[in-house]
């Protein structure tokens, strides 16, 4: 089972290699960092914050190429924490049929807050499970 989540905080350390997003439970109390790269972390917060790039970045390239292939994005999954790594997953309804793509959590989100409207992000209870314990 899956829990919806929001993004709700976004940490951007310039002397460090490791930055963070925050997800918190739409309908509850739970949240839980993710540490992320830098690059993923500034296109997180450049879309956030309604920045526009004058050129396509790679996650706007990303969405802008599924939609005109006639795909439609639904949601984004959380969906395994293995060896202290997070797996997800992008979902497409393509021609009646919904295909998973193999994502990074941070590419992921990145791809949740490009779409408009954003995508609901979903988190694997037991993925918060194992990281609140």
């Amino acid at each position: 089972m899956s829990v919806q989540m929001e993004l709700s905080r976004i940490i951007i350390s310039e002397i460090d290699d490791q930055q963070m997003v925050y997800l918190k439970e739409v309908d509850g109390d739970r949240a839980f960092p993710i540490m992320i790269g830098l690059f993923e972390a500034t296109s997180i917060d450049r879309r956030v914050k309604h920045h526009q790039s004058p050129r396509p970045l790679t996650h706007d390239l990303l969405v802008a190429a599924v939609e005109l292939m006639g795909g439609d994005f639904q949601d984004v999954v959380i969906s395994e924490l293995k060896e202290h790594t997070y797996y997800a997953v992008i979902r497409v309804l393509k021609d009646g049929e919904v295909v998973e793509f193999d994502a990074r959590p941070s590419d992921a989100i990145a791809i949740a807050v490009t779409c408009e409207p954003n995508l609901p992000i979903y988190v694997s209870e037991d993925v918060i499970e194992s990281v609140l314990g």
